[in-house]
């Protein structure tokens, strides 16, 4: 007897843009039994991991407000090195000019804060269908 264990084994790469530690934690408990996740504080590190890991990464969760460099800049010089991948952002103003400006800089999702575990794993399922929870 043979079993597939395609979906058991998949566990995307998902760099995630995050500041706040709480607000991490509170992904990598939502995500992080079936994804694996690497964590930027800030816009240059994510931008730092994307070069690294682009050719295993799945998707990027970014937060719109950090410091050094914001979400909005990372994910335009994401897309302008070619990154296709989903671009996820996350932030805690819910006015339409955020969601406008996210897409314009190459998001490919907008959730508004805070992230509900069912808002995060079907916004990730939709991008990844072989990611199961």
């Amino acid at each position: 007897m043979e079993i597939d264990n395609q979906s058991v084994d998949y566990r995307p790469l998902i760099l995630v843009a995050e500041d706040d530690d709480s607000n991490f934690k509170l992904i990598k408990a939502i995500i992080g039994r079936k994804c694996e996740i690497m964590w930027a504080k800030n816009g240059e590190e994510i931008v730092s991991l994307f070069r690294e890991y682009r050719d295993r990464t799945d998707a990027i969760l970014m937060d719109i407000k950090m410091p050094v460099m914001n979400g909005l800049e990372a994910t335009q010089i994401i897309r302008r090195e070619g990154g296709t991948l989903p671009v996820i952002m996350q932030t805690a103003y819910a006015f339409s000019t955020d969601r406008e400006n996210a897409i314009k800089s190459g998001a490919s999702e907008v959730l508004v804060k805070p992230i509900t575990l069912s808002s995060l794993r079907n916004c990730l399922s939709s991008y990844l269908p072989r990611l199961e929870w």
